[in-house]
């Protein structure tokens, strides 16, 4: 992997890795915003818990993921992809298409993270530390 790929995926590793971590550890604050807002009504409708409960839940697989892109980004960038897509159905369902395509954005650049990180390790020895 040439020095540009190889900074283009230290950042997106990093953005992925820590961003998810961030918005999970802000599911037990609300800092940033109030998370149980974006809930689609119908979501909100068949849980069996509150919606702050949900969110608790939710901030907890978003520190999990975040951290297993820094560790294992070839798995935790497909999780955090995944993840995402989860997050704008959600959204479009509550009628937050803005940000539902923003999300679905996200979801292409967690799944880059990866695709780079096999070129990554497939790079050599330096590369095996992704």
């Amino acid at each position: 992997m040439d020095s540009r790929s190889e900074t283009v995926y230290r950042v997106l590793k990093l953005t992925f890795g820590i961003v998810p971590i961030v918005a999970g550890l802000d599911k037990f604050t609300n800092l940033l915003t109030d998370w149980s807002e974006y809930l689609a009504p119908f979501v909100a409708d068949l849980l069996p818990f509150s919606p702050g409960t949900f969110m608790a839940i939710v901030g907890v697989i978003e520190i999990v993921a975040g951290v297993l892109v820094l560790v294992k980004p070839r798995i935790g960038g497909l999780v955090v992809a995944a993840w995402l897509v989860g997050i704008a159905i959600n959204l479009l369902l509550g009628g937050y298409y803005d940000i539902a395509v923003r999300d679905l954005v996200m979801a292409v650049g967690a799944w880059s993270v990866a695709h780079l990180a096999g070129a990554h390790a497939a790079a050599g020895p330096r590369g095996a530390r992704a």
